[in-house]
């Protein structure tokens, strides 16, 4: 019950001291986050001088850009007020990171319409506006999917996608925006006969053995990947052992001298994705840093190893 020498505020006064306007303090009154003490004779609005207090921890909740809801469980639950808080802030950490990387991925896809020649801007609009904002990488997933044996570990399917598609750079430059809108048309675009050419050892190895192959592969290719940094020049060593030890394993045979040569033969006429792995460099290269190492880049490094060691043996 309220005794007489308590102090209540008008919406008015307490508009005053807190710096904000009545109609904020009514919309929060009125949504059950600010309850009023008492009310006047006339039926106004009257606020004990704790209302401050919580309306400018109100304020300070809304200027993290927290929604209402957010807003009341942080007020309401005050032994968990920690945790919640927490989590709302995560959650909006989140949302607005999203939220950034959309904008400067619309802003460098701005610059390279504005950037380019004329001639050039009807190409680029098409190609851009097929691409959602920001980028989604699950059109390239479905084209490497398709290109996987049927019934390959999911395992195994998810692994050789993390190195397969390239994660879009959450500040991209304009030609980084260009190769993934590339990327993407390429990788949407039907094929002629209805499924993308299949290279012979899935074929042969079938799911299993075709998962046992990438895995080795990434492998070969990890161990390549700082040779490529360093542009050196291909060569026979460990990481060309690991290269023919997978393909030994998917095709059932011995890595010996005869069988580097088969597999030299075999993948000279095996179907080529390089457009694919080039586009995928420009995307993963920071401007003006050297390219980064695909696994398209390391298998071509690899195959030339292989060609040298071969010419080497004869």
């Amino acid at each position: 019950m309220s005794t007489s020498h308590e102090v209540f505020w008008s919406i008015g006064e307490l508009a005053e001291r807190a710096g904000v306007t009545v109609k904020s303090i009514r919309f929060y009154s009125d949504r059950g986050l600010l309850p009023e003490a008492s009310r006047s004779s006339g039926g106004h609005r009257r606020y004990a001088p704790e209302a401050l207090e919580r309306l400018r921890l109100i304020r300070s909740l809304r200027a993290l850009d927290l929604p209402l809801p957010e807003v009341r469980r942080v007020l309401e639950d005050e032994d968990a007020a920690g945790r919640v808080l927490e989590d709302a802030v995560a959650s909006r950490l989140r949302e607005l990171g999203s939220e950034l990387k959309t904008l400067r991925w619309r802003e460098a896809a701005l610059r390279l319409v504005r950037e380019c020649p004329p001639a050039e801007r009807a190409d680029r609009l098409r190609l851009l506006g097929a691409v959602s904002t920001p980028p989604s990488m699950a059109p390239l997933a479905r084209f490497w999917r398709a290109w996987l044996p049927p019934r390959m570990p999911a395992p195994a399917t998810a692994a050789f996608l993390e190195v397969a598609v390239p994660q879009p750079p959450d500040e991209p430059d304009p030609t980084q925006v260009l190769a993934f809108a590339r990327l993407h048309a390429m990788t949407t675009a039907p094929c002629p006969d209805g499924r993308q050419p299949q290279p012979e050892v899935h074929r042969v190895a079938g799911a299993r053995g075709v998962a046992a192959l990438y895995t080795g592969l990434a492998e070969a290719y990890e161990i390549a990947g700082p040779q490529l940094r360093r542009a050196r020049k291909p060569y026979p060593g460990e990481a060309l052992d690991a290269y023919v030890a997978a393909y030994a394993s998917a095709y059932a045979g011995r890595d010996t001298q005869e069988f580097r040569r088969l597999l030299a033969a075999r993948l000279a006429t095996g179907p080529r994705l390089d457009r694919y792995w080039e586009l995928t460099a420009v995307v993963l290269t920071p401007p003006g840093g050297p390219p980064e190492p695909t696994p398209g880049s390391a298998d071509d490094w690899l195959r030339e190893a292989l060609e040298r060691d071969n010419a080497e043996a004869a």
